[in-house]
């Protein structure tokens, strides 16, 4: 028997309506702050992910699904690890800040890492992504942040933690990036491989690292919060302020830097406790040079994006839907027709209604009727067909009457309609 591949899994038909539930949270929520959808290609050229996360980043250097193209073999592709650096593409590629008075757009779709499955992270995996462009001030940082909470509450997710910090920009973080260094090459020779390797390549990916044995060294290290040049130390302060005057509540927290290069100025992540030690359930921030660096203007952007297969773990179960409002019992096949007949006006008129194809006996497509969560089971045997009607059964009050079969379906509709009204 072919298994899913380690890694990947099925979503089944019964666990659909929570995914349901978060997708249409995020098009109902996304659409009153101004985001529009956007749809890019699963899978890039391989540069634009080593230019735009970070060449030494993990997911560049260890994670990505890269493939030479079969016609050009010159040419590297790569399975989306992450949704930013392909919408920053298509911005740039078709001009969009110059015709959308607001670059305001969101993304749902999968995405591929090669890392070791843990609860609710998988190899494919699926994301929620919000990115807003060309907008500087202080206050689309706490429009983000409103907004993945708002959609967090909205899924159904009530209790979360926003952790917050500032990584400095440009003008500041290259001179902290060397004091951190120096400060890990103090203690390189007791710190595990991982962040050994990054004291070079990578400073600030060590503030990240999870290994106890190095959690005392890394608290000892410099903050970045205390080497912010003033525009970011006035901006970060600025943040903070609306976050107050909106009453949303935040923790600081000086080693969150999350895992890619783009970042600048604001960088947060909501955390909830039901997830153990991988907490994390949202993460963005800034990127105000990626834009510029893979080839469009200097324009700034901002954003966040969360895994869906986490977020649908937190969130409560919701009722378990019916899989039909009217289901059509035929007893005798010459009946079989004026089935096919009315379940076709049935769905016309939008009522979802399913027949047993089979012909079973009455008892057992009554259980079937049940286990669909039928409102209404319509019976035609010997005695319906030979007066041309239908016996239809309410299978809430368990209350039945005949129905003439050229009414059937406008009985049903107006049945349904009378319901949902109540």
């Amino acid at each position: 028997m072919i298994k899913s591949i380690k890694g990947t899994r099925d979503i089944l038909p019964d666990e659909v309506g929570a995914w349901h539930r978060v997708e249409q949270a995020a098009h109902q929520l996304f659409s009153r702050y101004g985001y529009r959808e956007i749809r890019t290609p699963i899978f890039e050229e391989t540069q634009l992910f080593a230019r735009g996360i970070g060449a030494d980043t993990d997911i560049v250097a260890k994670e990505m699904y890269t493939f030479p193209d079969r016609d050009e073999e010159k040419t590297s592709l790569t399975l989306r690890p992450e949704a930013t650096a392909g919408i920053v593409r298509a911005v740039i590629e078709h001009n969009l800040y110059q015709t959308d008075p607001a670059l305001k757009v969101y993304a749902l779709g999968p995405m591929f890492r090669r890392e070791r499955p843990q609860k609710g992270r998988y190899r494919q995996f699926h994301q929620v992504d919000v990115e807003a462009f060309g907008m500087e001030r202080p206050s689309i940082d706490v429009e983000i942040i409103q907004l993945a909470l708002d959609y967090l509450r909205a899924c159904g997710l009530t209790e979360s933690q926003l952790i917050l910090n500032s990584v400095g920009d440009a003008k500041c973080r290259p001179a902290y990036v060397e004091t951190l260094r120096s400060a890990l090459r103090a203690h390189k020779d007791r710190l595990c491989a991982d962040c050994q390797r990054r004291t070079e390549t990578n400073p600030l990916r060590v503030l990240d690292c999870k290994v106890p044995e190095d959690q005392a060294i890394i608290e000892s290290l410099p903050k970045i919060s205390d080497h912010l040049c003033a525009e970011c130390r006035d901006h970060f302060a600025e943040v903070r302020r609306e976050l107050g005057l909106l009453e949303i509540p935040y923790e600081l927290s000086h080693r969150l830097v999350r895992g890619l290069d783009y970042y600048t100025r604001t960088t947060f992540e909501v955390t909830s406790a039901a997830l153990g030690a991988q907490n994390s359930v949202l993460g963005g921030g800034r990127y105000d040079g990626l834009v510029r660096d893979l080839g469009g203007p200097d324009l700034s952007g901002i954003g966040f994006a969360l895994g869906m297969e986490r977020l649908v773990m937190l969130i409560p179960p919701g009722p378990q839907e019916s899989r039909c409002d009217a289901f059509l019992a035929v007893l005798v096949p010459r009946a079989f027709d004026r089935a096919l007949l009315i379940q076709h006006d049935l769905r016309e008129a939008g009522v979802r209604v399913l027949v047993d194809h089979e012909a079973r006996g009455l008892k057992s497509q009554m259980k079937k009727a049940d286990k669909l969560g039928a409102r209404y089971v319509a019976i035609m045997g010997e005695d319906e067909l030979a007066d041309d009607v239908w016996t239809v059964r309410d299978m809430t009050t368990s209350t039945q009457e005949r129905v003439s079969d050229v009414k059937l379906a406008e009985y049903i509709e107006e049945k349904m309609r009378g319901r949902d009204a109540g």
